[in-house]
């Protein structure tokens, strides 16, 4: 038979050998899912490195806020360093992933990356090189044998017709004995189509033989040639299996940290600095420092002294050569200080921040929209209790008790008949700049925003006189609020 060879025409696949024609595009094919599968494994340790990034980043940003919290919380002594530890191992823990994350993306990676570079090389046209070096060397060595085979395909169907036409011309001849109508020229005739048939059946039955004996001729070097191209691919593909063993060996070494000193020696000193807090040692601090044990300017006896001829107001007594120090503030502006963790004075300074929102659970767990802790610190205000270490407890007597008839204001609020004319010459609506806790009786307490109305200037000492939207009267510290505009 004549004519180009075509591995995809002509010749009817019988079964799913891999000597079948045609079937060898199977182990082709790997050779591109090869190349495939580098880029999902360089895919799957992308995801992984990101995971790892991200894991990082929420632990600093959790160490970050709850250090602000338990520093600026009621805890102290050894039980807070022993709670800001687990702050400090989420520190180090972030920076053993970002660690992972790097050898991920660095090394795993790039060495997928560059290994597949090297194996597989495109061509201009389109797919790769070793890809048509298997696809030319399988045809190449199907090409002879794929040949005789359709010769043999084309010999047996012959044969086939021809058995099918002899059987037909001798059911002919034996029904036209039977047959009075039929003369003999007719007879006759039938009787050579079934001598001819026989004829062309013994023709095809010797060329299908032969066919087949060339067949079987050729198959042993076809087969050789076969499993020639076969072991080059095989060696190929086992290039890349043994390259991703490797590799994934050496993802496990970057991913595995229990095998990582440091990070052994995380919690190990996470459980020494647990095991090193004393509620003993605590306690006496506490009595140190918030208890019993605090020095104290108990009163004495004190001669009369003309410097000191008139009585002094509590305000007054404020004033310090160094300016006015001002208690119970919060200020709102971003800018705010620490207080003194473990000071003596239960006063609080100026710009100490008093916690607020005490209703908000750190624990109730957050609505997955995407955003980070960070960006939902603000709107938490980073606080852990309602109040802080050292802010000021108000005590339960006064020098201007209530039902003092020279108070400025009595417990109903009416005005002292004493005091004097309180109508100014002109009101004047202002805003808080600041928060402001009143430590007096006659004083005011606001919030930074709320409006109020001035009714007396500034006097010497920088106190101002003003009423509340609610109808209460009483001071201010000047500095602390603005004129609406």
């Amino acid at each position: 038979m004549s004519g180009s060879y075509d591995d995809s025409v002509g010749v009817e696949v019988s079964s799913d050998s891999f000597w079948e024609v045609g079937n060898y595009k199977r182990t082709v094919k790997r050779i591109d899912d090869g190349h495939r599968l580098c880029n999902d494994l360089m895919n799957c340790i992308h995801e992984r490195a990101r995971i790892e990034k991200g894991y990082a980043q929420q632990l600093t940003e959790w160490a970050k806020r709850w250090k602000q919290l338990v520093e600026k919380g009621p805890q102290y002594g050894t039980v807070e360093r022993a709670w800001c530890a687990f702050m400090s191992e989420a520190e180090k823990v972030s920076e053993l992933h970002l660690e992972v994350k790097g050898s991920l993306m660095n090394e795993d990676f790039e060495k997928i990356k560059n290994w597949q570079k090297e194996a597989f090389h495109k061509q201009m046209m389109g797919g790769f090189k070793e890809t048509k070096e298997a696809e030319d060397g399988f045809r190449k060595a199907q090409k002879p044998w794929a040949k005789k085979l359709k010769e043999v395909e084309a010999a047996k169907k012959a044969y086939h017709v021809a058995c099918k036409e002899e059987k037909l011309a001798i059911s002919r001849e034996t029904n036209s004995k039977a047959d009075p109508a039929l003369n003999p020229e007719q007879l006759k005739k039938l009787q050579d189509k079934v001598e001819r048939s026989k004829q062309d059946v013994l023709k095809t039955k010797e060329k299908y033989e032969k066919s087949l004996k060339e067949l079987d001729s050729v198959t042993p070097q076809y087969m050789e040639n076969m499993e020639q191209v076969f072991e080059q691919c095989q060696q190929f593909e086992e290039k890349r299996l043994r390259f991703f063993r490797e590799v994934l060996l050496e993802v496990q070494k970057h991913l595995d940290l229990s095998n990582v000193a440091s990070y052994k020696n995380i919690y190990r000193e996470l459980e020494q600095n647990i095991k090193a807090a004393d509620a003993v040692e605590d306690l006496r601090w506490f009595r140190a420092n918030q208890g019993p044990g605090m020095s104290m300017n108990w009163p004495q006896f004190e001669e009369w002294s003309a410097d000191l001829n008139r009585t002094l107001s509590r305000r007054e007594k404020k004033k310090a050569s160094d300016g006015v120090t001002l208690t119970g503030i919060n200020q709102t502006g971003d800018q705010v200080s620490q207080p003194n963790k473990h000071s003596s004075s239960l006063s609080v300074q100026s710009n100490t921040v008093q916690s607020v929102q005490s209703s908000y659970n750190p624990f109730e767990d957050e609505e997955d929209t995407g955003s980070t802790v960070s960006e939902k610190e603000d709107s938490k205000i980073k606080n852990v209790s309602s109040y802080e270490k050292n802010q000021s407890y108000p005590t339960d007597w006064s020098d201007e008790e209530s039902n003092n008839p020279f108070s400025s204001t009595d417990a109903n609020g009416d005005t002292n008949p004493f005091d004097e004319d309180t109508s100014p010459a002109m009101e004047v609506r202002v805003r808080a700049l600041y928060d402001y806790e009143g430590q007096e009786q006659d004083e005011l307490s606001f919030k930074a925003g709320d409006e109020l109305t001035k009714m007396e200037n500034e006097d010497e000492q920088g106190w101002c006189k003003g009423r509340l939207d609610n109808g209460q009267v009483g001071l201010y510290p000047a500095n602390y609020v603005e004129p609406i505009q």
